[in-house]
């Protein structure tokens, strides 16, 4: 609303930690079709106030407005230029040109609004409010000779007012603006007058309210109007309307097509269509764009986005549009929050493609941009903007900015990633999809254990507002091994994010009860909380129902609500929460469940649902909250409120679990297994949202809380698509605690390796362990075991290595793991005092062929259980003659180094 961017023994780590990626040139292409600019700024010259005009001829783009100097881009070169109110620049290079004019007036402030090029590219017209061009007399309208940088003086009319609109045709200038009268003669805010003498013509399109923009159709045989007004030629008709381009008698009105406290604030045209920028004040607003046919005068479409629309402009069939959307859930895109200053959607449609510059409010109104103009040059086309922007992008940047068709030079963010394994059988890997200001669509690239080609690749449509999990089951894995995976984004044009950060699992040797259990019940969302970065939070189900922490939960709080390798999300009772990523409706039957931990007397929304995402939503139910005295309040919306209250409260703090489910049968509420209230109510409030967790609104609602925010943990919050029956329900608290396996990872606390070949050498400092059989090399790891948990025994053992990145580091032998039977320490033992080594083989680790990949050797459980709790030595060693290279304890990342994985489970 208006107001409201050879071997060696020393090896040196990668700065990719050894990842091995190499981002392979691909053919460049063109950027996401349609759109026909990237978003990547370029230098362009600054203003010290706003630009609100802009027009472009021959690869010169003129800008008017209010400023009285222009200076160099930030961090470019050059002095500060005086510049009165215009400028002139090279469209490629955003220089300012030789052409030099002052707009300028004898009293009150002069100002440039209004900018158009003749069909001959020969003439500028300029309007705004100013006495003088250069010292040449004229009134508020001025014609510029292009190839002299002139004012023609024989162009004079006579204008008391601000112009604020220019159309031009091969011999009519159309104004529009605040005038009552143009060379003497009554004309209401809009007139035309002759292109070379600037004497009126008898164009009559009389308005009540201020002229803010106008155009001409193709065939040059209607002008369009746009601006405050409600009457035209004394019918009704209010901000636009369409008037005969020789008489301006009416050919089209509006009356009731825009609401009242709307403006037009802005036109265009192209071969099938006109179109309008939109600006309201006050609630119920129009601020969006709408696009009419030429053939008919009728909408094609209406584009309901909340946010003041100050310029459109159609190219290559796009409508590229300034404005300060903040607002477009009407039109099925973002929710109310930040502003969105450039925006592009198609002349047939409505929905918004991925353009995404930005820049701030700015000076003034606090508006952003106002202006927008297309050049086209022998190498390239630019879009051009102004306004009272001061940032661009996000770095400094004042009134004018430009953006070339090509190249592309700004690669996609780096995707958030993580991975999971509920069962020996599978790895769930999935990641938040990137954002890319000029491109929708990328292809993304999983990468495991460090290796340098893929194990999955996948297009993946994004936008600021939409940005879905992707996901992939690597089936391909051993109970008890663990994996390390990666994940870039590539646009068309090849560009290729960094590799998000290590994901690491341990595929678990018996199926996790709890979580299983969730998944075969059919959720299809399913937060853990086991992330130990925000903002993203996973989602395990095959829904890929992704979230985000909104400022900053405590992350992987323990002891999470159920058993096993689980952590929960800590909530601060002030803000903080989690929303889901994608928008979303909710059946008329499902089920909400979480787990829950809190001593607040103040209450707070756990789980609910809502139309927005990190503002309070203006719709909100199906939820669950919490009273001041502890008690749970599930509640839906039918046009009052409908509720379930518990007997019981439950701000004891202890973990408790809560199921709410409605279906055909009504709503229920289950507390810790048990069912503690029904209530026959099937219907609930019908719209798009996204699902909460820690918070959102709750006024109106029954016994509201003091906070709509929870202070306290929530676990493993799953909803379905279906009515949990009380059997499930029982069953998910029942497994919740039963004993699962724990899994404990070792990292070695010394190793070394000795060489045949240098039998005095001591290499316990080196980043590298290398072993052969022939000439001799053998490692040697310590590994400090824990004690077995209480109850338990180790299940399972892995011995977990990583390949250096040594062009040869691979080998095809077999290696051999034996324990240590002799004395050594990582400093001082060499090849003529290495220790003896049992022949006793413990584990084999093969196939580790590849350089930069994790392997990993399953060993012996009986060998290890008696060391547990005490120091394990392990050696390295091989009868062949291809040397292994592996990263030691010593490398700097800690994904590269020697470690044990432990499982421990119950006997």
């Amino acid at each position: 609303m208006h107001r409201s961017r050879g071997l060696s023994a020393v090896l040196v780590l990668s700065t990719a930690a050894g990842l091995g990626l190499v981002a392979l040139p691909q053919p460049a292409a063109a950027l996401t079709p349609p759109v026909a600019f990237t978003a990547d700024d370029l230098p362009t010259w600054q203003t010290n106030g706003i630009v609100w005009a802009l027009a472009e001829t021959h690869g010169t783009v003129f800008a008017g407005g209010t400023f009285s100097q222009v200076r160099p881009p930030e961090g470019g070169s050059g002095t500060a230029q005086d510049a009165v109110n215009f400028v002139a620049l090279d469209a490629a290079t955003g220089d300012p040109t030789s052409c030099k004019l002052s707009f300028t007036v004898g009293s009150g402030t002069a100002t440039v609004r209004a900018l158009a090029v003749s069909p001959d590219k020969k003439t500028l017209y300029a309007g705004g409010y100013f006495g003088s061009v250069n010292g040449t007399p004229v009134s508020s309208l001025a014609a510029i000779d292009i190839a002299t940088c002139t004012p023609k003086a024989g162009f004079h009319p006579s204008v008391p007012a601000t112009v604020r609109a220019l159309a031009v045709t091969d011999d009519t200038v159309y104004l529009g603006g605040d005038f009552s009268s143009v060379g003497g003669s009554a004309h209401a805010r809009y007139a035309a007058v002759d292109a070379t003498s600037g004497a009126v013509k008898p164009f009559q399109a009389d308005v009540d309210e201020p002229g803010r923009a106008v155009a001409v159709t193709p065939d040059g045989k209607n002008v369009i109007l746009g601006g405050d007004f409600f009457t035209v030629n004394g019918a009704a008709s209010h901000a636009l309307a369409v008037v005969d381009a020789t008489t301006g008698a009416n050919v089209r009105t509006y009356p009731g097509f825009i609401e009242t406290n709307s403006v037009v604030k802005s036109l265009d045209t192209d071969a099938t269509g006109f179109y309008t920028g939109n600006e309201g004040t006050g609630g119920g607003v129009f601020d969006g764009r709408i696009a009419l046919d030429l053939s008919t005068l009728d909408q094609r479409w209406r584009d309901t986005c909340l946010g003041a629309t100050q310029a459109v402009r159609s190219y290559q069939g796009v409508l590229y549009s300034a404005s300060h959307a903040h607002d477009c859930s009407s039109v099925g895109e973002f929710p109310d929050g930040r502003r969105h200053h450039l925006l592009a959607e198609p002349t047939s449609g409505t929905n918004k493609l991925g353009w995404f510059p930005d820049t701030n409010d700015g000076l003034g109104e606090g508006i952003g941009p106002r202006a927008m103009a297309v050049s086209e040059t022998a190498d390239n086309k630019y879009m051009w903007v102004g306004g009272e922007f001061t940032t661009v992008n996000g770095s400094p940047a004042q009134g004018l900015t430009h953006f070339a068709a090509s190249p592309d030079t700004g690669a996609p963010t780096v995707p958030s990633a993580g991975a999971e394994s509920v069962r020996p059988t599978a790895v769930h890997v999935r990641w938040r999809s990137s954002l890319d200001t000029d491109d929708t669509k990328l292809t993304y690239k999983v990468y495991r254990n460090g290796a340098s080609t893929p194990v999955y690749t996948v297009d993946g449509d994004s936008v600021e507002w939409s940005r879905p999990q992707l996901s992939f089951t690597d089936t391909d894995v051993t109970a008890g091994s663990t994996y390390s995976y990666r994940v870039t984004a590539t646009d068309g044009a090849g560009n290729t994010s960094a590799p998000s950060a290590t994901a690491t699992v341990t595929v678990p040797v018996s199926v996790q009860k709890y979580p299983a259990k969730v998944l075969d019940d059919g959720a299809n969302l399913y937060w853990r909380y086991d992330e130990s970065a925000t903002p993203y939070v996973g989602d395990t189900s095959p829904g890929d129902q992704s979230g985000i922490h909104v400022n900053g939960p405590s992350l992987r709080q323990t002891p999470a609500a159920v058993t096993g390798p689980s952590t929960a999300i800590g909530l601060d009772g002030v803000d903080q929460m989690v929303y889901s990523d994608k928008r979303t409706t909710v059946p008329s039957q499902y089920s909400i469940e979480t787990w829950f931990k809190t001593t607040t007397n103040r209450g707070g929304k756990l789980v609910g649902f809502g139309n927005n995402t990190t503002r309070a939503s203006s719709n909100y139910d199906k939820h669950i909250y919490m009273r001041n005295d502890g008690r749970l309040v599930f509640g839906v919306w039918t046009g009052t409120a409908r509720t379930i209250t518990s007997p019981a409260a439950y701000n004891n703090g202890a973990w408790h679990h809560v199921v709410a489910t409605q279906g055909a049968s009504g709503m229920v509420l289950y507390v810790d297994g048990a069912k503690v209230g029904t209530l026959a109510e099937t219907g609930n409030q019908n719209y798009n949202g996204y699902w909460h967790v820690g918070g959102d609104n709750l006024n109106g609602w029954p016994s509201r809380p003091t906070s709509n925010y929870l202070a306290g943990q929530i676990d493993e919050t799953a909803i379905y698509p279906s009515v949990l029956s009380a059997s499930q329900v029982q069953s998910h608290y029942t497994l919740a605690s039963a004993p699962a396996d724990s899994v404990q990872t070792v990292r070695a606390s010394a190793d070394t390796y000795v060489n045949a070949g240098a039998t005095g050498t001591n290499y316990g400092a080196s980043s590298s362990l290398a072993v052969r059989g022939s000439s001799a090399y053998e490692a040697y790891l310590r590994f400090d075991l824990p004690s077995a948990p209480a109850g338990t025994v180790l299940k399972s053992a892995r011995l977990a290595v990583k390949t250096t990145t040594l062009s040869s580091a691979g080998s095809t032998d077999d290696i051999s793991v034996r324990p240590v039977t002799g004395g050594w320490t990582e400093t001082g033992t060499t090849y003529a005092s290495k220790p003896a080594v049992s022949q006793t083989v413990v584990g084999t680790l093969s196939g580790a062929t590849d350089v930069s990949t994790l392997y990993s050797a399953a060993l012996d459980t009986t060998a290890l259980s008696p060391a547990l709790g005490g120091s394990y030595d392990l050696a390295l060693t091989s009868t062949g003659t291809d040397s292994l290279w592996l990263w030691s304890h010593e490398a700097s990342a800690a994904e590269n180094t020697p470690q044990l994985v432990l499982t421990f489970g119950a006997p």
